[in-house]
């Protein structure tokens, strides 16, 4: 069965892979870069089920391929962003199993780019070479990408995998030590086909979500699951015209008080799109772009948007 069959959208990236392996020219460092939700983790997932069974007999392969499976093949370490707490560093389900919250995103750490030379150390246990996924690989400092650049130089028999939205994140000198493989948005149709074999149907009767998805399954799915946890009357209210200067306080209280930070700054992207449909315009849509920044300046928060709001009730 072809591990790429279920993706849609990217058959120039699919292609470059499987001509590398068939013509046994696969690099020892790839960069996988495009915007979010678009299969980068799809086709890593794929690639690495072929370079990791590749020489295997059938038996031996149907085995390597459960434990892929499983994530528990002694050759392959995916490495993703993470947080610090006391010494200890989670990954964003690790933290969230242990309620643990943080201020700051996570990120690639100088300890995992160790754990990675480590791993590298030891010959293939089970596969005829090693590979290592660095996922959001765009999140390292620079100390950790110095250190990963010297395991580039010299990775041995191993093959590694960047991912990240693009390659102006990350320093050149790891860019250029990468075979560079891009990754484009969907069309309307391939994403919709996307959303619907998921059982996301319901995301194609918001246009502004398909909007903010710009060729993405992955972020409108993301978006989707956000718009869940808002309040229907708090959503309802918003969408609606605000009566008077009373209702646009009370709702703006409403908001910074039932929303955490995160939520509000995708909200504000909502709106605007929702708001460009409905009316186009630019007036709003410059208002929108200062609440965003407000958000992102750490304003007080209910503050932000009674004064969006009031301005909303003068513009209709």
């Amino acid at each position: 069965m072809d591990v790429y069959e279920a993706l849609l959208g990217q058959d120039t990236a699919v292609q470059l892979l499987q001509q590398a392996v068939k013509l046994e020219r696969v690099a020892p460092a790839y960069l996988f870069y495009g915007c979010s939700g678009v299969g980068k983790s799809i086709v890593a997932k794929g690639f690495i089920q072929v370079l990791l069974t590749v020489d295997l007999s059938p038996d031996k392969c149907s085995l390597a391929q459960r434990k892929l499976n499983k994530g528990n093949h002694p050759d392959l370490l995916w490495v993703e962003p993470t947080y610090l707490s006391k010494g200890k560093i989670y990954t964003a389900s690790a933290a969230a199993v242990q309620g643990l919250k943080f201020k700051t995103p996570p990120k690639i750490r100088i300890e995992q780019i160790r754990r990675i030379t480590q791993f590298l150390n030891r010959p293939a246990l089970e596969a005829t070479r090693q590979v290592v996924v660095i996922e959001d690989a765009q999140t390292m400092a620079e100390e950790p990408a110095n250190a990963l650049l010297k395991t580039l130089e010299e990775p041995g028999n191993a093959t590694l995998i960047l991912i990240a939205p693009d390659t102006d994140s990350l320093l050149t000198t790891l860019v250029s030590r990468c075979q560079k493989i891009q990754f484009y948005p969907l069309s309307e149709v391939n994403l919709k086909t996307v959303l619907e074999r998921n059982g996301y149907q319901a995301i194609l009767e918001y246009p502004e979500i398909i909007a903010i998805a710009q060729g993405s399954p992955g972020k409108a799915i993301a978006a989707w699951e956000i718009l869940q946890t808002i309040p229907n009357e708090l959503l309802k209210q918003l969408k609606g015209a605000i009566a008077t200067p009373l209702d646009a306080i009370k709702l703006a209280k409403n908001i910074a008080s039932e929303l955490d930070s995160s939520t509000q700054l995708w909200l504000v992207d909502y709106l605007q799109y929702y708001y460009w449909q409905q009316n186009h315009q630019v007036r709003l849509m410059q208002q929108w772009e200062k609440t965003r920044q407000y958000l992102l300046s750490y304003v007080q928060p209910r503050l932000i948007w009674e004064c969006t709001l009031l301005s909303l009730l003068q513009v209709e």
